[in-house]
């Protein structure tokens, strides 16, 4: 039998199962490319005003190592979008690995992978359909995002590199998850592992762009060869043969190794499991605990350190944003009273934002374990349905309240060591972070909701996430109606450090996520399991 035979009926399953995921991301990715361009147009009108921000930033180790380093300080095209190439192809290879992941491994886990290749399904039909879709994704990603650049105004050959920096980085990293897919039975295990390689790829590039003398690190990364394309500061096409080559090897090895393993096994066994639970694991929390805690702790110490560096970019804000119009669009974007004020309740509002992330994902475990069938042994003992429901729902708030405070936190301290008063700026980080949590939570709820009413559709918390930040981050920008964007709810929380706290809101919100909180229970009390 052919190996790759079935690889289109996979991709067409792969298709309709994301039908929703898919499109909304290539929207968010080139809507946010497309708008920081549209925006930076106003904000540096001028090459001096220019100049003056890639200076700033090429002086800054803190921002070097966060976004990366400005080629060509007069391309209008990199000074606005220089933010996005490192971070973006980021984001866009985790998007990709999940996609490998997800369409791979994750069908392996739960059982259908071995349903299908009942029939007629030859032996690589599954990793390669996860890799047309993931390809497809990305490219597709790729080119709209350059298209979007182009109607923003910017010179189509740095669009098009643009593009291809994110394509070639989605594209890398579908091959690792590809490789790492093999090693490991558990889906959980492979992403973490994916993102692992991430990481070290992030590091590796961001300490190549921040220490002197040691640039050639950055050519150690997958994100720093897609950095060196540079578009708009010379377009230099030919370096993605690197990553694409790279791309090739790991297909490459994750097929010799696929050839050499069973279904639903992997090349690295997992250890086993005591015969006897400890008492620490004999309830519904402690086994919700259990499952959730190495994801709790990699969002912990990531929300730490990205405190830690916004803290420090804000002391050097004020060289940033030089030009007039700058400042009104970061004040704009989230501030009142002054511009290192506004910066820092900005980037509060993106942690917010992020913690919202790990709330979904948290609370999207529930799904997880009823359609894997490991939540109904459980609720055929003595365990209640509100027991098992609360325990994840108390992870997903919990730890995106210690987020919160991880991220205000590390923000505060950093930016009182920088300015000189960090017994002041603590607690209004801190408080700027924790007012953000109404917002977080109410989003988390949704997904309870869904979940007990709406099972099958629960993934669709996700495109809700993407609107509300869709309209959050850019709705002042694109000059939204004010009803537009009241409909995030985070546009409900006040702007803090700098701005007036009102209490009102902010019970609203409370008050919201309460009744769709208890809504979720209700519903999912009355539904069958499955």
């Amino acid at each position: 039998m052919n190996d790759f035979v079935g690889t289109s009926t996979l991709v067409r399953l792969a298709l309709r199962r994301d039908r929703v995921l898919i499109p909304l991301w290539v929207v968010v990715f080139a809507v946010t490319a497309a708008g920081s361009a549209a925006a930076s147009i106003e904000v540096f009108p001028d090459v001096q005003s220019r100049v003056d921000a890639a200076n700033t930033t090429n002086s800054s180790p803190a921002l070097l190592s966060l976004y990366g380093r400005i080629f060509d300080p007069t391309s209008l095209g990199e000074v606005s979008l220089f933010k996005l190439i490192n971070f973006g192809a980021l984001l866009v290879g985790l998007l990709a690995a999940i996609i490998v992941n997800r369409h791979t491994r994750g069908e392996e886990e739960n059982g259908r992978l071995e349903l299908l290749s009942a029939g007629v399904l030859g032996r690589y039909a599954a990793l390669a359909a996860a890799l047309i879709v993931a390809s497809g994704t990305v490219i597709a990603l790729g080119l709209v995002s350059a298209l979007g650049l182009i109607g923003a105004g910017l010179p189509a050959v740095g669009s098009f590199a643009f593009g291809l920096t994110w394509i070639a980085a989605g594209l890398a990293f579908a091959g690792v998850s590809a490789l790492v897919v093999q090693l490991t039975e558990n889906a959980r295990t492979a992403s973490g592992l994916t993102a692992v390689v991430l990481g070290i790829a992030y590091v590796l590039r961001a300490i190549g762009d921040s220490s002197a003398g040691a640039e050639w690190v950055s050519w150690l990364s997958p994100i720093g060869w897609t950095q060196q394309i540079r578009p708009f500061a010379g377009d230099r096409f030919v370096v993605a043969l690197l990553p694409i080559a790279l791309t090739v090897v790991l297909v490459a090895a994750a097929i010799a190794l696929l050839r050499r393993r069973d279904i639903g096994a992997g090349l690295v066994r997992p250890r086993p499991g005591p015969p006897v639970a400890a008492r620490s694991l004999r309830s519904p929390l402690a086994l919700a605990w259990r499952l959730q805690r190495g994801a709790l702790y990699g969002w912990s110490a990531a929300f730490l350190l990205l405190g830690l560096i916004v803290g420090n970019i804000a002391s050097n804000v004020d060289g940033f944003v030089t030009s007039e119009s700058a400042k009104d669009l970061v004040q704009k974007l989230g501030g009142v009273n002054g511009i290192t004020d506004a910066f820092l309740a900005t980037e509060t509002g993106l942690l917010g934002l992020l913690a919202s992330a790990f709330g979904i994902q948290a609370a999207l475990r529930l799904r997880s374990e009823e359609t894997s069938l490991r939540a109904e042994p459980l609720l055929a003992t003595g365990v209640t349905r509100t027991r098992w429901l609360s325990s994840h729902v108390l992870i997903a708030l919990a730890g995106t309240t210690a987020l919160a405070v991880l991220g205000g936190l590390g923000t505060g301290i950093s930016s009182g060591a920088e300015l000189g008063n960090m017994g002041n700026q603590v607690p209004r980080l801190l408080a700027a972070s924790l007012v953000q949590l109404p917002a977080t939570w109410l989003v988390t709820a949704i997904v309870i909701l869904l979940f007990g009413a709406l099972p099958r559709l629960v993934t669709a918390a996700w495109f809700l996430y993407g609107a509300f930040l869709l309209v959050g981050q850019f709705g002042s920008v694109f000059n939204l109606p004010d009803s537009v964007q009241k409909l995030s709810p985070y546009a409900h929380t006040p702007r803090l450090p700098g701005g007036d706290f009102t209490a009102t809101p902010v019970i609203w919100l409370l008050a919201i996520t309460a009744a769709l909180t208890l809504a979720g229970y209700a519903t999912f009390r009355r539904r069958d399991i499955g």
